[in-house]
């Protein structure tokens, strides 16, 4: 059986679990594997591979041992509950196997789903699965997502409250990112607005959209240069609500100070150097503007900060990694001129 759009979203996220199998293909690798995992984790619950009830079997392992699939789907595992035969990266050359085991399957076996990539309508495997009145096949084309199916996610997410120009917003920023990118995007909105009571807003969504986040911590760091303090502390709280990693941080104030030591120490003038570290635009105004607050040996001790502060946060140091950074970020920029 085929199901397609609504009816393929539906019954990824409640798989019936008396039906034999389900094949999920398409293109999109991060894509296929999210919606296979939404799939298993309805059949097993969130404690399936846990209690082992959820076997993985890879492709090339099934080429090599035939009867492994088989056994998974028969074997009884210590704990009660509905199982799952995971094949992962299947083939044309799988259908054979994979429609005698359809064949063979009885109620109370493992669920079999398969994963595979894009495949054909002539596809030997997707024949199989078509055929089988006892399987499901759904495959995931290069189509926006539904807003049934950001629903989903936004729930999962645990967003509940959203206004209507918020779902929007959403519906926008799905069509624009990669399946992988939008479900951590939600995440972060998530995170922005955990705690609050009224419903999700728009200016929420922007301020956590992914060009945002990059347009604020380029923020923090020329609050930094301009040893604007109480900025630097106010834009590191919402950054650490979005949850934006120190290290990102670092890595993005060491390449704005290595611009800053190379203009101010470029034989031809601060605005030559500015051309040779490829700043141009109003960006680079602003840091020439930054330039006349700092003197080299200044820069030098500000780069040598940033390189001990990312030592510290890729060690084995215990100490809070976001702390670490604004601790740095601050010493920054209470610097004498």
């Amino acid at each position: 059986m085929n199901l397609k759009g609504q009816q393929a979203a539906r019954y990824l996220a409640a798989p019936d679990p008396f039906k034999a199998g389900l094949l999920i293909f398409g293109a999109d690798v991060m894509r296929v594997a999210l919606k296979r995992q939404e799939a298993i984790l309805a059949l097993v619950g969130p404690q399936g591979e846990a209690e082992m009830r959820l076997t993985r079997l890879p492709a090339a392992g099934l080429r090599k041992d035939g009867a492994a699939l088989s056994d998974a789907i028969r074997s009884q595992g210590f704990f009660p509950g509905p199982r799952v035969a995971f094949v992962e990266d299947a083939t044309d050359g799988m259908a054979p196997r994979l429609a005698e085991a359809l064949r063979e399957w009885r109620p109370g076996d493992a669920v079999i789903v398969v994963t595979a990539g894009n495949l054909t309508g002539k596809s030997a495997l997707k024949k199989v699965f078509d055929d089988s009145g006892s399987a499901v096949c759904i495959g995931l084309y290069d189509e926006p997502p539904s807003r049934e199916e950001i629903e989903a996610e936004l729930k999962r997410a645990g967003l509940r409250e959203i206004s209507p120009e918020a779902m929007m917003d959403l519906g926008i920023l799905a069509r624009a990112l990669d399946p992988g990118d939008f479900r951590q995007t939600l995440e972060k909105i998530a995170l922005y607005h955990w705690g609050q009571t009224a419903a999700l807003a728009s200016a929420d969504v922007a301020a956590c959209a992914p060009g945002t986040i990059e347009a604020e911590v380029d923020d923090v760091i020329h609050a930094v240069a301009e040893r604007d303090q109480r900025q630097v502390g106010a834009l590191m709280r919402r950054l650490e609500g979005q949850g934006v990693a120190p290290v990102t941080l670092c890595i993005g104030a060491m390449r704005h100070f290595r611009a800053l030591h190379g203009a101010a120490t470029d034989a031809g003038g601060a605005a030559n150097g500015m051309v040779r570290m490829r700043v141009f635009g109003p960006r680079r105004d602003r840091m020439l503007r930054q330039l006349q607050g700092w003197r080299v040996q200044t820069l030098e001790w500000a780069l040598a900060e940033l390189l001990e502060t990312d030592l510290t946060l890729r060690s084995t140091s215990r100490a809070p990694a976001m702390a670490v950074m604004e601790r740095a970020l601050i010493r920054l920029a209470m610097s004498p001129k």
